[in-house]
């Protein structure tokens, strides 16, 4: 028998976990910082959801409505969806998680790609399963490499569309390949955190597929486009059978008023998104194009952010890169989580911010000191 604990102890697995570590937001010794480490549009929210924000002052004392009825049926008009199909989170790594939790045990797996997002592995060893990664092919989602990762094991896919941080996509037809080849009791899960962003013919965010489907979600943010990341919120669209499970084990008010209030205004702001829109197709090109010229490999995007890689070769590295640009307060995300040490991740930025960026990286690459301003 084993010897009794000084303390408590967390169950087998927990400590085999790495936290999720958020980017940087501040510079030591840096009178201006430009935080361009986790994706937040430099637009900032949108004056309506400002606007419904403040209102909810009045009445802090009450609890939120604990089914965001407010904030759903404004998700449905805006996509033409049920409402009853959808449920809302505090973010969607919340719903990533109850998702783990509803349907991974022990001794189960759950799939992703070789560079998803970090919280999936979080996820399914908090429930208590193993992750498998799947390789990816040019930074690249590999839609065979991810069915060969499938198992009788399995229980969920998880599946970024774009993906963060490479910025990649795949197809509808290939994400339709992928869920026409996963057995019926798998749980396709589209994270498509980043799908206001695209700008391609072949892409979709998956709504259709969901609505076909009996074993595929979609969750979607309110962190990205809609500038609204402080205030946390997902949500989840769904067939009504996941989205029972769910509401089973979230927490009664997982949303707060303030939150639901703000995201309802802010999904029916059409000109605040078509403005965020305009303003990343811009810089996004640009910032690729520019940063290109300078000799470093940049991943091509279709979200709001870039993938720069530093050859080792060239006697720069990423990590010097980061220090450098952070000395002049310029914060970007560095990788090494995952397993990308010689690569950082670029938000798009103000005007200010971008053009700051490529003539500190200039600089950095050519040795010279970086001019004022």
């Amino acid at each position: 028998m084993p010897a009794a604990s000084s303390r408590p102890q967390p169950r087998p697995g927990v400590l085999d976990i790495e936290a999720y570590v958020p980017g940087k937001s501040t510079a030591e010794g840096v009178e201006k910082i430009y935080k361009l480490s986790s994706n937040e549009t430099p637009l900032g929210p949108s004056p309506k959801a400002v606007e419904a924000f403040k209102a909810a002052v009045e009445g802090l004392e009450f609890y939120p409505d604990g089914l965001s009825t407010k904030l759903r049926e404004a998700i449905a008009a805006k996509h033409g969806l049920d409402a009853d199909h959808l449920i809302c989170g505090s973010g969607s790594d919340e719903l990533l998680s109850l998702l783990a939790n509803a349907y991974i045990g022990p001794g189960d797996e759950g799939v992703m790609s070789e560079y998803g997002f970090v919280v999936y592995p979080i996820a399914i060893r908090a429930a208590g399963g193993k992750p498998v990664i799947a390789k990816e092919r040019d930074f690249q989602t590999d839609v065979d490499a991810l069915l060969k990762a499938v198992t009788p094991r399995t229980k969920v896919v998880f599946l970024a569309n774009p993906n963060n941080p490479t910025g990649t996509y795949i197809p509808f037809s290939e994400v339709k390949r992928l869920h026409a080849g996963l057995p019926a009791h798998v749980l396709l899960v589209l994270d498509a955190a980043y799908a206001e962003y695209v700008r391609r013919n072949d892409y979709a965010s998956g709504l259709e597929l969901v609505s076909t489907s009996e074993n595929v979600v979609m969750t979607r943010t309110f962190s990205k486009i809609f500038g609204l990341a402080n205030l946390r919120i997902g949500w989840l669209y769904g067939p009504a059978h996941v989205v029972d499970a769910l509401n089973r084990i979230r927490s009664a008010f997982n949303v707060n008023g303030a939150a639901i209030a703000a995201g309802a205004a802010a999904i029916a702001d059409d000109a605040h998104i078509a403005a965020a829109l305009a303003h990343n197709d811009r810089w996004l090109a640009w910032l690729t194009s520019k940063i290109s010229a300078l000799g470093l490999s940049v991943t091509p995007s279709v979200g709001n952010f870039l993938l720069i890689h530093f050859p080792t070769e060239r006697g720069k590295t990423a990590r010097e890169a980061d220090a450098y640009l952070a000395r002049h307060g310029l914060i970007l995300r560095s990788l090494g989580a995952y397993n990308l040490p010689n690569a950082l991740r670029l938000t798009i930025g103000s005007e200010e911010a971008n053009r700051k960026v490529v003539s500190t990286l200039e600089s950095f690459l050519s040795g010279a000191a970086p001019a004022r301003g």
